[in-house]
């Protein structure tokens, strides 16, 4: 009986070396395009296009090719966005400021809206498919409770990380990727969070030409409101969650009640207590 368990434990070990050896040669094929990619974006000079500089100085041919054909520009910006956005690249915010300026206030935070948090959730599953198996197994204990606090307050977080400006967009995607936290809630967090700081920066496309630096765009001001407005719906439960637990030790401890009947066991106290 054992010599045939023996057997049959050696036949399922090829079938499962040959499945997980099938789903790293797709992690390897996957992440050889991703480097690719990126690589291609710095050898051919690309970043020169997701400039303010080469915003303004192409600002005249830009109009010109939307007023002619609007639905291949929109279309060809949003692609743009949502490549420049899942493969990590710099670029997002002027990007942003283009859409402004060149599709107007409403049309331009649509589309960027939309495709910041299409590429986001891209780079996201790109980062859980290639890194969170080794992650979670190679580090249990330390990620444990990272993963618990995603369970309990992760869209908060999340939509606190995404209102200030001070934490790279790229940086967060990837880091969401390697924990559980769930693609839709990730999805939409990350739509509304990154609302704001997307209707900054297209309004501030509307003034093109007096945008010297992306610094310009965001003051300090402007960034500790945003923050103020990312940290209040945590600060806001976590209020709650405190004022219940008081409540809760200085309600009456059971058996403590002032009636009692003969045999020692409380009687229930009335719904209204008199003065």
């Amino acid at each position: 009986m054992t010599d045939q368990l023996g057997k049959e434990g050696n036949r399922g070990d090829p079938e499962r070396s040959g499945r997980r050896g099938g789903r790293t040669a797709k992690k390897i094929a996957l992440a050889g395009v991703i480097v690719g990619l990126i690589a291609s974006f710095w050898i051919f000079g690309l970043d020169r296009y997701v400039t303010l500089s080469f915003l303004r100085a192409s600002s005249d041919t830009l109009r010109s090719f939307n007023a002619a054909h609007p639905v291949t520009a929109v279309l060809g910006y949003f692609l743009l966005y949502v490549l420049v956005i899942s493969l990590s690249l710099p670029g997002a915010a002027v990007l942003t400021i283009g859409g402004g300026a060149f599709f107007g206030l409403l049309e331009g935070t649509v589309a960027a809206s939309f495709a910041s948090s299409l590429g986001a959730t891209i780079s996201c599953l790109a980062s859980r498919y290639l890194f969170r198996d080794w992650v979670q197994d190679r580090f249990t204990a330390r990620v444990a409770p990272v993963n618990e606090g995603i369970e309990k307050e992760g869209a908060f977080y999340l939509f606190t990380l995404r209102l200030i400006p001070l934490f790279p967009f790229w940086m967060v995607n990837l880091a969401m990727g390697l924990t559980r936290m769930p693609i839709r809630t990730f999805y939409w967090i990350s739509q509304v969070g990154a609302l704001p700081a997307t209707i900054v920066y297209a309004n501030a496309g509307r003034e093109l030409a007096r945008i010297d630096s992306l610094r310009g765009v965001l003051s300090p001001g402007l960034i500790a409101s945003l923050a103020l407005i990312g940290l209040l719906p945590l600060g806001a439960k976590k209020a709650i969650a405190l004022y219940r637990t008081r409540r809760k030790q200085k309600a009456p401890r059971s058996g403590g009640g002032l009636f009692h009947n003969n045999c020692g066991k409380d009687v229930d106290n009335p719904p209204f207590h008199g003065m």
